[in-house]
């Protein structure tokens, strides 16, 4: 903080400035813990932000409840005989999905046809990590296998709109 040249005691060298004093972190936590939930006095002149609402029935505040309360198996054991007791549901006693279709194994073609497309650019990337150095033709060969099964699959995706997933989930 610098003072005014106007209230600097004689003999103060120029740019002086007064040291602050250190903030104190406690107090401030102190002061906001103390004052929380208290409204700020506004004066008569100002006029309350929040208009006034019509007076409704207070409710009931929640009852406190222990951590270990058994009212509920309470009451459960209180019931009559003849009744059935009440049992908790829970999700899994209510839906129980189908066992899913066997994974579809593909003609020998596709599966030559993804062997190209991830098997090549890994022994590629296995010639650099290891400092592997392959014959021209091998490498020509791996590059015709990565292109030449992008291509395969891409020509015989299928080509109707319906995907087979249906619309959803059924409820």
């Amino acid at each position: 903080m610098t003072q005014p040249d106007d209230d600097l005691p004689p003999g103060t060298p120029e740019g002086w400035t007064e040291p602050e004093a250190p903030f104190d972190e406690d107090a401030a936590w102190r002061l906001i813990i103390e004052n929380y939930g208290d409204r700020p006095d506004l004066g008569d002149g100002i006029v309350d932000p929040e208009p006034a609402q019509p007076s409704k029935p207070a409710a009931p505040a929640p009852a406190e409840r222990d951590l270990f309360d058994r009212s509920y198996l309470d009451a459960l054991d209180a019931q009559p005989v003849d009744d059935p007791p009440v049992e908790p549901r829970t999700r899994e006693e209510h839906f129980v999905p189908p066992e899913p279709p066997p994974v579809p194994r593909g003609t020998p073609a596709r599966r030559l046809a993804w062997c190209g497309l991830f098997g090549a650019p890994l022994m590629m990337l296995a010639a650099v990590v290891f400092g592997l150095t392959y014959p021209t033709w091998v490498a020509v060969g791996l590059v015709a296998a990565f292109v030449g099964g992008f291509v395969f699959l891409v020509a015989t995706m299928s080509r109707d709109g319906d995907d087979h997933w249906g619309d959803g989930a059924v409820v």
